[in-house]
Protein backbone atom coordinates (compact mmCIF):
# COMPACT_ATOMS: atom_id res chain seq x y z
CA UNK A 1 0.00 0.00 0.00
CA UNK A 2 1.52 3.48 -1.28
CA UNK A 3 1.58 5.69 1.42
CA UNK A 4 3.53 8.63 2.97
CA UNK A 5 5.49 9.06 5.98
CA UNK A 6 2.63 11.17 7.60
CA UNK A 7 -0.51 9.15 6.38
CA UNK A 8 1.65 5.44 7.85
CA UNK A 9 2.44 7.45 10.97
CA UNK A 10 -1.52 8.17 11.22
CA UNK A 11 -2.55 4.24 10.59
CA UNK A 12 0.53 3.27 13.49
CA UNK A 13 -1.32 5.82 15.90
CA UNK A 14 -4.22 4.63 15.67
CA UNK A 15 -3.13 1.01 15.66
CA UNK A 16 -1.72 2.06 18.89
CA UNK A 17 -4.37 3.73 20.85
CA UNK A 18 -6.69 1.12 20.17
CA UNK A 19 -4.05 -1.74 21.20
CA UNK A 20 -3.47 0.41 24.50
CA UNK A 21 -6.77 2.45 24.94
CA UNK A 22 -9.28 -0.10 22.60
CA UNK A 23 -10.10 3.23 21.15
CA UNK A 24 -9.01 5.94 18.06
CA UNK A 25 -7.84 8.57 18.75
CA UNK A 26 -9.80 11.88 17.78
CA UNK A 27 -8.89 14.22 14.69
CA UNK A 28 -7.25 16.98 17.95
CA UNK A 29 -5.57 14.15 19.12
CA UNK A 30 -3.84 12.73 16.07
CA UNK A 31 -3.12 16.55 15.24
CA UNK A 32 -1.20 17.17 18.58
CA UNK A 33 0.75 14.32 18.50
CA UNK A 34 1.56 15.36 14.99
CA UNK A 35 1.99 18.90 15.35
CA UNK A 36 -0.31 20.00 12.52
CA UNK A 37 -3.33 21.05 11.64
CA UNK A 38 -6.87 19.25 12.59
CA UNK A 39 -7.87 20.45 8.46
CA UNK A 40 -4.78 18.61 7.46
CA UNK A 41 -5.16 15.58 9.69
CA UNK A 42 -9.12 15.48 7.91
CA UNK A 43 -7.39 15.69 4.66
CA UNK A 44 -4.87 12.57 5.32
CA UNK A 45 -7.78 10.81 7.04
CA UNK A 46 -10.30 10.77 4.24
CA UNK A 47 -6.70 9.59 1.77
CA UNK A 48 -6.86 6.76 4.43
CA UNK A 49 -10.17 5.71 3.96
CA UNK A 50 -9.86 6.01 0.15
CA UNK A 51 -6.63 3.91 0.20
CA UNK A 52 -8.40 1.11 1.93
CA UNK A 53 -5.96 1.73 5.13
CA UNK A 54 -8.64 2.95 7.32
CA UNK A 55 -12.14 2.36 8.04
CA UNK A 56 -14.11 5.37 10.03
CA UNK A 57 -17.93 5.24 10.42
CA UNK A 58 -18.91 8.80 10.08
CA UNK A 59 -21.55 9.23 12.18
CA UNK A 60 -19.73 7.63 15.20
CA UNK A 61 -16.77 9.35 17.47
CA UNK A 62 -13.36 7.48 17.66
CA UNK A 63 -14.46 5.01 14.52
CA UNK A 64 -11.06 4.77 12.90
CA UNK A 65 -9.93 1.35 12.38
CA UNK A 66 -7.19 -0.40 10.57
CA UNK A 67 -8.57 -2.62 7.25
CA UNK A 68 -8.35 -6.44 8.14
CA UNK A 69 -6.14 -6.27 5.09
CA UNK A 70 -3.62 -3.51 6.39
CA UNK A 71 -0.08 -4.81 7.04
CA UNK A 72 2.32 -1.90 8.50
CA UNK A 73 6.11 -2.26 7.58
CA UNK A 74 6.97 -3.16 11.20
CA UNK A 75 4.17 -5.82 11.30
CA UNK A 76 5.37 -7.65 7.93
CA UNK A 77 9.06 -8.00 8.62
CA UNK A 78 9.58 -11.43 8.98
CA UNK A 79 12.38 -11.13 11.75
CA UNK A 80 11.18 -8.14 13.61
CA UNK A 81 7.64 -7.45 15.25
CA UNK A 82 6.67 -4.29 17.06
CA UNK A 83 6.97 -4.70 20.92
CA UNK A 84 4.21 -2.42 22.02
CA UNK A 85 4.41 -3.25 25.76
CA UNK A 86 3.79 -5.57 28.76
CA UNK A 87 0.95 -7.99 29.08
CA UNK A 88 -0.34 -9.33 32.64
CA UNK A 89 -0.89 -13.19 32.96
CA UNK A 90 -1.49 -12.48 36.42
CA UNK A 91 -3.60 -9.70 38.10
CA UNK A 92 -4.30 -7.51 34.97
CA UNK A 93 -1.83 -4.16 34.50
CA UNK A 94 -2.43 -0.92 33.07
CA UNK A 95 -0.89 -1.22 29.46
CA UNK A 96 1.65 1.30 28.26
CA UNK A 97 3.01 2.15 24.99
CA UNK A 98 6.55 1.48 24.25
CA UNK A 99 8.04 2.08 20.91
CA UNK A 100 10.64 -0.78 20.49
CA UNK A 101 10.89 -4.00 18.50
CA UNK A 102 11.36 -7.36 18.85
CA UNK A 103 13.89 -8.90 16.32
CA UNK A 104 13.15 -12.35 16.13
CA UNK A 105 16.93 -12.80 14.89
CA UNK A 106 18.25 -11.63 17.66
CA UNK A 107 16.80 -14.46 19.71
CA UNK A 108 16.77 -17.55 17.06
CA UNK A 109 18.05 -16.44 13.75
CA UNK A 110 16.52 -16.14 10.67
CA UNK A 111 14.00 -19.02 11.38
CA UNK A 112 10.63 -17.62 11.06
CA UNK A 113 8.12 -17.17 8.13
CA UNK A 114 6.58 -13.82 7.48
CA UNK A 115 3.04 -13.07 9.47
CA UNK A 116 1.34 -10.11 9.04
CA UNK A 117 -0.23 -8.00 10.78
CA UNK A 118 1.24 -9.05 14.16
CA UNK A 119 2.51 -7.70 17.57
CA UNK A 120 4.84 -8.67 20.43
CA UNK A 121 3.85 -8.34 24.00
CA UNK A 122 6.13 -9.43 27.42
CA UNK A 123 4.56 -11.61 29.57
CA UNK A 124 4.42 -10.30 33.41
CA UNK A 125 2.97 -13.23 35.85
CA UNK A 126 2.31 -16.87 35.30
CA UNK A 127 -1.54 -17.41 35.56
CA UNK A 128 -0.59 -19.15 32.04
CA UNK A 129 2.30 -21.44 33.22
CA UNK A 130 0.14 -24.49 32.81
CA UNK A 131 -0.72 -23.84 29.61
CA UNK A 132 3.71 -23.16 28.80
CA UNK A 133 3.22 -19.60 29.25
CA UNK A 134 6.08 -18.38 31.74
CA UNK A 135 6.41 -14.80 33.40
CA UNK A 136 8.70 -13.21 30.82
CA UNK A 137 8.05 -14.92 28.23
CA UNK A 138 7.04 -13.23 24.31
CA UNK A 139 3.63 -14.06 23.18
CA UNK A 140 3.06 -13.09 19.42
CA UNK A 141 -0.10 -11.79 18.64
CA UNK A 142 -1.71 -11.47 15.77
CA UNK A 143 -4.02 -8.34 15.06
CA UNK A 144 -7.34 -9.52 15.30
CA UNK A 145 -11.16 -8.22 17.12
CA UNK A 146 -13.10 -11.78 16.96
CA UNK A 147 -11.86 -14.63 18.93
CA UNK A 148 -13.43 -18.26 19.17
CA UNK A 149 -13.75 -20.64 22.03
CA UNK A 150 -10.31 -21.83 23.45
CA UNK A 151 -8.32 -19.01 21.79
CA UNK A 152 -5.70 -16.98 23.87
CA UNK A 153 -6.14 -13.45 23.52
CA UNK A 154 -5.15 -10.07 24.47
CA UNK A 155 -8.16 -8.83 26.59
CA UNK A 156 -9.12 -5.33 27.02
CA UNK A 157 -11.45 -5.16 29.75
CA UNK A 158 -13.84 -2.07 30.55
CA UNK A 159 -11.67 -0.45 33.73
CA UNK A 160 -9.00 -0.07 30.56
CA UNK A 161 -6.41 -2.78 31.64
CA UNK A 162 -5.21 -5.69 29.69
CA UNK A 163 -5.03 -9.45 30.21
CA UNK A 164 -3.76 -13.11 28.56
CA UNK A 165 -5.93 -15.41 28.82
CA UNK A 166 -8.06 -18.38 27.11
CA UNK A 167 -11.42 -16.91 25.72
CA UNK A 168 -14.80 -18.47 26.08
CA UNK A 169 -18.42 -17.66 25.83
CA UNK A 170 -20.45 -18.82 28.56
CA UNK A 171 -24.07 -19.84 28.00
CA UNK A 172 -25.79 -17.09 30.16
CA UNK A 173 -24.01 -14.31 27.95
CA UNK A 174 -21.00 -13.62 29.89
CA UNK A 175 -17.92 -13.90 28.69
CA UNK A 176 -14.85 -15.97 30.37
CA UNK A 177 -11.29 -15.14 30.93
CA UNK A 178 -9.70 -18.24 31.89
CA UNK A 179 -6.45 -18.70 33.63
CA UNK A 180 -3.91 -21.46 33.42
CA UNK A 181 -3.02 -21.66 36.97
CA UNK A 182 -5.48 -22.84 40.04
CA UNK A 183 -3.91 -20.26 41.72
CA UNK A 184 -5.88 -17.33 39.65
CA UNK A 185 -9.69 -17.35 39.12
CA UNK A 186 -10.97 -16.65 36.07
CA UNK A 187 -12.36 -13.54 35.04
CA UNK A 188 -15.82 -13.30 33.87
CA UNK A 189 -17.09 -10.22 32.10
CA UNK A 190 -20.34 -8.81 29.88
CA UNK A 191 -18.27 -7.48 27.36
CA UNK A 192 -14.73 -7.02 26.18
CA UNK A 193 -11.90 -6.26 23.70
CA UNK A 194 -10.11 -8.77 22.13
CA UNK A 195 -7.06 -6.98 20.69
CA UNK A 196 -5.34 -10.15 19.11
CA UNK A 197 -5.13 -13.87 19.10
CA UNK A 198 -1.73 -15.47 20.49
CA UNK A 199 0.21 -17.31 17.90
CA UNK A 200 3.31 -17.93 19.15
CA UNK A 201 5.08 -17.68 22.88
CA UNK A 202 9.05 -17.00 22.39
CA UNK A 203 11.49 -17.75 25.18
CA UNK A 204 15.12 -17.37 25.72
CA UNK A 205 16.72 -19.51 27.48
Amino acid sequence: MNLTPRQLRIVQLVRESRLIRGYSPTMQELANSLGISKVTVFEHVEALVKKGALLRDANKARSLSLADDTILPDEANSLAFPLVGRIAAGHPIEKFEQNDQLRLEDLFGPRVGQRGGTFALRVEGDSMKDEGIMNGDYVLVERREVARNGDRVVALLGSGETTLKTFFHEPDGRIRLQPANEAFEPIFVRECKVQGVVIGVLRRY
